[in-house]
């Protein structure tokens, strides 16, 4: 006799038929991504990308409202019955970063792609809302769609949040849902957590100035290059010593740069670098610590310094009820073996971490893994390498118009 463990996993017949018919929007949701990948767009700014989501939601009962200060797009769709309004994000914008896939719909903008899956995100969001229009009978409350340029360090959250994204629907959202495809993901599997999901992201530039001369009398100078390199040591030391281990923290020197030839001291000197942390406590603590010992080590080396602190995007959180509907409805949707709670957050940003802070919500990963490789194996997001397997769209698309759907369903 077969035991219950034996059992395949199959989504819970509340959901029956979900990813059917988002399988059915796949030639759709396929041609959409294919066509923004194609031409890619960076920053605010993305007319053509914008563009594109327009047509697609042409012939749709959605509400569209464009963006004035970016070209983002944010579409309501209104339920039968009224009720609450629920949010759903894809972010639109590409990398400035050359592609090597060699995919037969590779970008055609040199030095641009959508390496972090953006492009995927549309075409899931709109596919979505073709879904969900199907079902505006079940729905008590409204769906925004909010289309977002500017992720990729841009703040292009924070832009579509004053300028009223919200409260699109007339009255403020109480839910709020974002996916990201994962190349080092299984393909369908929906992963998240409770908490801090991801982390923050603020940068720093130090410039550091001596005197320059003869690189055979050193002592005739000031020279800043001994003092840039004892700068990257402490500030690694100074994590490990100031920061707890249980709220984790990276600070990661990027570039380094200084001197022109081999005989030369050079007058200054120049660092970059990272700070991600998992709480805004350690966050703070580190934005005044990086430039204060940047400043203490070039003053010891009788340089003077001029650090900028760069703030970036904060700790993205995600609501503990909100985390596990997402991880219910994967496995009613999807089936079981397609949710996986993570156990641990991942060091990159996200501006989505701006709702986040508003309204109650949840992020997760889309896995999309190539089906010709292993999960670690597959080039990672940001990858100029990076491949997406497209039959992850209809799990995505899927689990958009589920979360919308157990949201507001009178």
């Amino acid at each position: 006799m077969t035991g219950p463990t034996e059992l395949p996993s199959l989504p819970d017949a509340r959901f029956a038929g979900l990813l059917n018919e988002a399988k059915a929007l796949q030639q759709t949701t396929v041609a959409l991504r294919r066509a923004i990948h194609r031409h890619p767009e960076v920053g605010l700014q993305l007319p053509r990308t914008q563009q594109a989501v327009l047509d697609a939601l042409d012939g749709l009962p959605v509400e569209t409202t464009l963006g004035t200060t970016t070209t983002s797009v944010t579409a309501v769709l209104r339920g039968a019955k009224p009720g609450p309004a629920v949010l759903l994000r894809a972010d639109m914008d590409a990398l400035p970063m050359p592609e090597d896939t060699g995919l037969e719909f590779a970008s055609e903008v040199p030095g641009v792609m959508h390496a972090c899956g953006h492009d995927t995100h549309v075409a899931m969001l709109v596919g979505a809302a073709r879904l969900l229009a199907d079902h505006v009978d079940e729905l008590a409350g409204s769906v925004v769609f909010m289309f977002q340029p500017g992720e990729e360090g841009h703040h292009g959250a924070r832009h579509m949040i004053h300028e009223g994204v919200l409260d699109a629907a007339g009255m403020r959202v109480q839910k709020a849902f974002a996916i990201h495809t994962f190349a080092n993901l299984p393909t369908g599997v929906i992963a998240t957590k409770s908490g801090p999901v991801l982390a923050s992201e603020d940068s720093f530039a130090v410039e550091v100035i001596g005197k320059g001369g003869h690189a055979s009398m050193p002592h005739s100078a000031v020279d800043p290059i001994p003092a840039v390199a004892e700068m990257v040591t402490a500030l690694q030391s100074r994590v490990t010593r100031t920061v707890d281990v249980f709220d984790p923290a990276v600070v990661t020197v990027t570039r380094i740069a200084g001197g022109t030839t081999d005989n030369v001291i050079p007058e200054s000197a120049e660092l970059e670098g990272t700070i991600r942390t998992l709480s805004e406590h350690t966050r703070s603590f580190l934005r005044t610590e990086v430039p204060d010992v940047c400043e203490k080590i070039g003053e010891a080396h009788g340089c003077r310094v001029v650090a900028d602190l760069r703030p970036g995007f904060p700790v993205t959180v995600t609501d503990e009820l909100e985390t596990q509907r997402v991880l219910d409805l994967a496995a009613e949707v999807l089936g079981a073996t397609y949710s996986q709670r993570m156990s641990h957050p991942i060091m990159g940003a996200e501006d989505f971490s701006y709702v986040l802070q508003r309204v109650p919500g949840a992020f997760a990963f889309l896995g999309a893994c190539p089906p010709d490789l292993a999960p670690e194996e597959a080039p990672p997001n940001h990858s100029n390498r990076v491949r997406y397997d497209e039959d992850a769209l209809a799990y995505g698309v899927a689990m958009y118009a589920a979360y919308a759907l157990d949201t507001l369903r009178g």
